[in-house]
């Protein structure tokens, strides 16, 4: 299976960090600090001012990101990679590892996505959280998160990378948990950990993987050597690195943990779903294109789940009553065309990104959008409560429309721009693939315009004792970036800008022929989205909301809200196994194995307490057992003289 690659590989180092970009390890140290501070001091100590320095250790990360940006934008395109060495981290034998960075375009991208929109999530949460008693313990669980993202997508190996791939991780239990006194938060924070341990088990047996076949762990190193190693080799890895996605981006089969983790404050769901957790999958995807590019089979299978999971995403969005699970099964479906995108090789990777960096815009946008409304709403999360809340929430309304007009495709707002895109290199590539994602954006408009129907427009369902109102200025300010980032985020395609500064890393965009003009595939779409729309109007818009959902429903809207079944299916192919397998080994060890030690024990125990009648201490016993053995001995002699 592995091809050993030791013998000297000529490797093109990157650039050394001058100037600005000496400061790239500041990105990471300052959320991290933040968090340390935080932690270190407690949440009492704290309480005051530990919003502000969570804020500004983000905000510090993100001027310092756009500094080095512009800094990157000035070398050529081919002089765009930077390397920044901190220390010796690992040193066994032949295993050495340093805790490196690398600066290029793809990475570049991915920290002002992370800096730049986790700064708002953090000063949105200022307001939000404003009256939790362990708001200082919020920000520093924020910080963390942040500050494990940057590690991983500034790592020059794929060892940095599972450092912070392990510290993403362990920051979402943390925040999906953070209201641990209600059971389902503490459950939800579990099955998340558990769920992600199982794709990590890819992480880590495909990082060993690369060094026991290129003898480096270096990105520039297994890149160099990737056309020396056998298929068979890079079909394994890519595999290995796909399970790893599918736990982290929430891909089917490991897709499970996604809609339970709403039960972490608002700010965390837009944090994980638009800058961090589920876009690490597809980062290292992308960032793996050494391999991947070597392996048909395992682009097929990242098609063939991100084909998979869009549709199984976005059925699950038609279904939720919950404003936040319903833009969950969106975020599901939509890293679904990312991790479509990435499958399809050259022709993909850059609009996998393209649509990355949309998405974080308008899916923050939507995700503090609903928990605006749950403020105004006394933290209701049920839609069909909401109804008619347009005029009471004059701002979010308005941004919140913005980031629909986005994620449903509606030119010019920025979804349009790259899933169309999405769209047209899935057709170039295959009839069945194409269809996938047309009828996802069908679909998405469907669940999306119910959403928006339900929550804004129709009458109004409020409890009795609600009285909506709008969000104080520190949270619809972010939401007002968000919204004109959501509507101007497809000027990154103007000139095929992203195409050409992506290149560099992910290679030369490969166009496939079409059946059709790109402008009648870009019609088809739009008259499909369109179609989604006024389904949605003609089942919700114009009839009437019942208050409690309708239980004679078909199969299909049953499946939907059982999540396709997804967790049935789980417990009864893994879990109930698992647990007879693991009471088995349990009995196994209380009557087999320590029966088997307990009764060794037993028998000398036996033994022991007949000697010990021997060992009377008594002189006159021993001198007596001594005459009888000495007769015995007599008497056996003369037996053998005799006969």
């Amino acid at each position: 299976m592995f091809v050993p690659l030791h013998e000297s590989v000529p490797v093109v180092e990157p650039s050394s960090a001058g100037g600005v970009f000496s400061l790239l390890w500041v990105i990471i140290a300052l959320p991290a600090l933040g968090a340390a501070v935080i932690l270190l001091l407690g949440n009492t100590r704290t309480s005051k001012w530990a919003h502000l320095l969570g804020c500004a250790t983000v905000i510090g990360s993100f001027v310092i990101s756009v500094a080095v940006f512009v800094a990157l934008l000035g070398r050529a395109a081919d002089d765009r990679e930077i390397g920044q060495t901190l220390w010796s981290w690992v040193e066994a034998g032949s295993f050495h590892v340093d805790m490196a960075l690398l600066y290029d375009p793809l990475s570049a991208l991915f920290l002002l996505l992370i800096t730049g929109v986790g700064s708002l999530i953090h000063i949105y949460s200022v307001g939000y959280m404003e009256h939790d008693v362990r708001r200082a313990r919020f920000f520093a669980y924020l910080n963390l998160f942040v500050a494990a993202m940057l590690m991983l997508v500034l790592a020059d190996n794929y060892f940095g990378v599972f450092l912070g791939w392990e510290g993403v991780g362990l920051a979402s239990y943390l925040l999906i948990g953070f209201w641990q006194h209600k059971p389902s938060a503490a459950v939800a924070a579990k099955k998340a950990f558990v769920v992600n341990r199982v794709g990590d088990i890819g992480m880590a047996l495909g990082t060993m993987m690369v060094f026991a076949t290129f003898g480096t762990l270096t990105f520039a190193g297994v890149s160099a050597a990737a056309d020396r190693a056998g298929e068979t080799s890079m079909t394994v890895l890519g595999l290995l690195f796909l399970l790893a996605a599918c736990g982290k981006s929430a891909q089917v089969p490991l897709q499970s943990w996604l809609l339970d983790a709403m039960e972490g404050p608002t700010p965390v769901s837009a944090l994980i779903h638009a800058a961090t957790m589920v876009t690490a999958g597809v980062y290292l995807v992308v960032r793996s294109n050494f391999i991947y590019d070597y392996t048909p089979t395992a682009q097929t299978a990242v098609v063939v789940v991100g084909a998979v999971t869009l549709l199984w995403g976005a059925i699950i969005g038609c279904a939720k009553d919950d404003i936040k699970k319903a833009l969950a099964g969106s975020t599901m479906s939509q890293i679904g065309y990312m991790m479509l995108a990435a499958g399809l090789g050259p022709a993909g990777y850059a609009f996998a990104i393209f649509q990355l960096l949309t998405h974080g815009f308008f899916k923050a946008n939507l995700f503090l959008g609903a928990g605006s409304v749950m403020h105004a709403m006394n933290d209701e999360v049920d839609m069909r409560h909401y109804g008619a809340l347009q005029k009471a929430l004059p701002v979010t309304f308005l941004t919140f429309t913005f980031g629909y007009l986005a994620i449903i495709g509606i030119p010019p707002f920025a979804g349009f721009w790259s899933k169309d895109k999405i769209i047209e290199a899935a057709f170039g590539d295959n009839l069945i693939v194409g269809l996938a994602t047309l009828v996802g954006a069908g679909i998405t408009a469907f669940y999306m315009t119910r959403v928006m129907l339900m929550t804004y427009l129709g009458e109004k369902r409020w409890d009795k004792g609600v009285h909506p109102h709008e969000s104080p200025k520190v949270m619809t300010g972010p939401l007002i970036v968000l919204a004109a980032l959501s509507a101007l985020g497809g000027l990154l395609l103007l000139n095929d800008w992203i195409v050409n500064f992506l290149a560099p890393v992910v290679g030369e965009e490969v166009e496939a022929p079409l059946a059709v003009s790109t402008l009648a595939l870009t019609l088809i779409v739009l008259v499909v989205v369109l179609v989604g729309i006024a389904i949605a109007w003609l089942t919700v818009g114009r009839n009437e909301v019942p208050l409690t959902a309708p239980t004679k429903v078909s199969v299909f809207t049953r499946a939907a809200r059982a999540d396709l079944y997804g967790d049935a299916l789980n417990e009864s192919l893994l879990m109930r196994p698992g647990d007879q397998f693991v009471t088995g080994l349990v009995s196994f060890d209380d009557h087999g194995v320590d029966g088997v030690v307990d009764g060794t024990g037993a028998a000398f125990g036996g033994m022991s307490s007949t000697f010990r009648r021997v060992q009377t201490g008594f002189v006159r016993s021993y001198a007596l057992s001594v005459l009888g053995g000495a007769v015995l001995v007599v008497l056996a002699l003369l037996a053998v003289n005799l006969a």
